[in-house]
């Protein structure tokens, strides 16, 4: 975090950094940390990271505020406000190198100078590592025969209970099984802790599932990674007989044959590499919906509150476009009779310009769509199949991962050209794109539900869907009963949002696409080294 703050009257400057977070339902701002207090400079560099989960599929509000520390008081109050910043998680996320530079504001009338934010995701979140492990001369356990062994391994808790996190194979009638590899993500095996136990037991099978116990040896993930080598042969101990017998020594050995660790890219990695997605609404103006100036109408605009196709809008479109960085937003309406001479369009931009429908940021999109709702007439039918093919147009001429495509469509009722929506988005399925479909109002979506695929794979004309790329929700199902519209709004995109990294990722995997380099980290002006938040 690297803050640029204007001269002060004073010589010297205390600067300290407060970040806070604010809740989803109640939007008030809660303090998560602050950084070290940095002395006589301008140009403070934060050491101090602060750890937040990250979710694409929520606006993750966050605020920064720069104090002058006057005293050793926790109180901030007693400290002089140099400023601060607001920004979403996503916005520092989605900026170029998650890299994003903010003015400072709050004191009407003064530069209150810069503050530089930089976002990295943990490497030991994305870590998965290879392992496979081998049995010798294991305690023998089957009358008739040898032994059935298998091997359960044990995360170690904070509470010091243990959790099962991987079981091996079973290997048939051997006293020295070769098991096989297997691969398993660093936090499930130590919770991203390199120095905690791992405990590994070792059971001969059984049918009936009293499987009898061999014994156990403990590790941690520090010790494995050295690989093999004599560090990794394991006594395998079976306490209750090393008790009782003086001249025991183990039950047999487990041997550590390979340990590969493989960091698996992820979304974020494309992000920071400068992938964009691109952000298209495309609305339902067909008449089942209403008379737009009557209270009934899921078109009408109240002076109190949003409809609810204005808050899917609102909801889907303000967590994308932190990931845009032009925010121009295509807009398009489906369904109506445009003037002057009533001619029915299933894609329509709402901005009535065709040759340029994009409009500027959310705020852009909604005043287009209010100001479409004045000058079109409902009608109908409810075609999807237009503004898919319209969106997948563009899909198809950008398919070297540098772009990503996100439609929403927010429809009433039912959809009446179902077998050319179907080959849409087969055909789209193959780019790309991801297709969100919000149903609002009391109809049944039957259609949408199999459009959704996610029990049954969507297909046409014996074609199946290379991907999964539609999500539907039912608005109704995020109304909250306490009429709190920020909460069912921020439910609905979490819903809507939550699987568009797996189908953007899945994407990318099937064409064998990697993420591009981030560009360097940044160095300020006469600052060889930068500490990044």
């Amino acid at each position: 975090m690297l803050p640029s703050l204007p001269p002060k009257l004073k010589s010297q400057c205390l600067a300290v950094c407060v970040l806070y977070t604010q809740g989803i339902s109640n939007k008030e701002w809660r303090e998560f940390g602050r950084t070290e207090v940095i002395e006589n400079t301008l140009n403070p560099e934060f050491v101090r990271k602060f750890i937040l989960d990250y979710f694409f599929e929520e606006r993750q509000n966050l605020r920064f505020d720069l104090y002058d520390v006057d005293s050793k008081s926790a109180n901030l109050s007693k400290h002089d406000f140099l400023g601060q910043a607001f920004c979403t998680l996503g916005e520092v996320v989605g900026s170029l190198g998650s890299r994003m530079k903010k003015p400072l504001v709050g004191l009407p009338g003064k530069k209150c100078g810069n503050i530089i934010v930089k976002a990295e995701e943990m490497g030991n979140c994305r870590e998965s590592v290879m392992m496979q492990f081998c049995g010798n001369k294991l305690d023998k356990k089957d009358f008739f025969g040898k032994s059935d062994p298998f091997l359960v391994f044990y995360r170690s808790n904070e509470d010091g209970t243990f959790t099962t996190c991987h079981k091996t194979e079973v290997v048939k009638n051997t006293l020295n099984p070769v098991w096989q590899a297997f691969k398993i993500p660093v936090r499930a095996l130590c919770n991203g802790d390199y120095d905690r136990t791992i405990k590994i037991e070792c059971y001969d099978w059984d049918r009936d599932g009293s499987h009898d116990f061999i014994g156990e040896f403990t590790t941690s993930y520090r010790e494995l990674s050295r690989g093999q080598s004599q560090f990794n042969v394991y006594e395998v101990v079976n306490p209750k007989k090393k008790g009782k017998k003086k001249k025991y020594l183990n039950s047999g050995t487990v041997t550590l044959l390979s340990f590969l660790v493989d960091i698996e890219v992820t979304f974020l990695d494309y992000i920071k590499g400068g992938t964009q997605i691109n952000f298209t609404v495309a609305i339902d103006f067909t008449a089942s919906n209403g008379n737009p100036t009557q209270p009934t109408s899921l078109h009408y605009m109240s002076p109190y509150q949003m409809n609810a196709y204005a808050m899917a809008m609102k909801a889907v479109g303000e967590i994308i476009q932190d990931y845009d960085s032009d925010k121009m937003f295509p807009a398009l309406g489906f369904g109506a009779k445009l003037p002057p001479d009533g001619r029915v369009s299933h894609e329509f931009a709402l901005n009535g310009n065709p040759q340029n429908p994009y409009c500027a940021g959310i705020d852009g999109v909604m005043e287009a769509y209010y100001q479409s709702l004045k000058s079109v007439c409902l009608y109908g039918p409810t075609n999807f199949s237009p503004v898919i093919n319209h969106v997948a147009r563009y899909a198809a001429s950008v398919k070297d991962g540098s772009q990503y495509f996100i439609l929403l469509i927010i429809t009433d009722g039912v959809i009446s050209d179902m077998a050319q929506t179907k080959e849409s988005i087969v055909n789209a399925s193959c780019l790309p794109m991801s297709i969100i479909i919000v149903g609002v109002g009391p109809a049944e979506f039957d259609a949408m539900i199999e459009l959704d695929g996610d029990e049954v794979r969507i297909s046409s004309k014996g074609r199946y869907a290379e991907r999964d790329i539609v999500q539907f929700v039912p608005f109704r199902d995020y109304t909250d009963r306490t009429g709190n519209h920020i909460l069912s709004m921020a439910r609905l995109a979490k819903d809507v949002l939550a699987e568009i990294p797996d189908q953007f990722l899945s994407y990318m995997r099937i064409r064998g696409i990697k993420p591009s380099p981030a560009p360097p980290p940044y160095t300020p002006p006469g600052h060889p080294l930068q500490t990044q938040i």
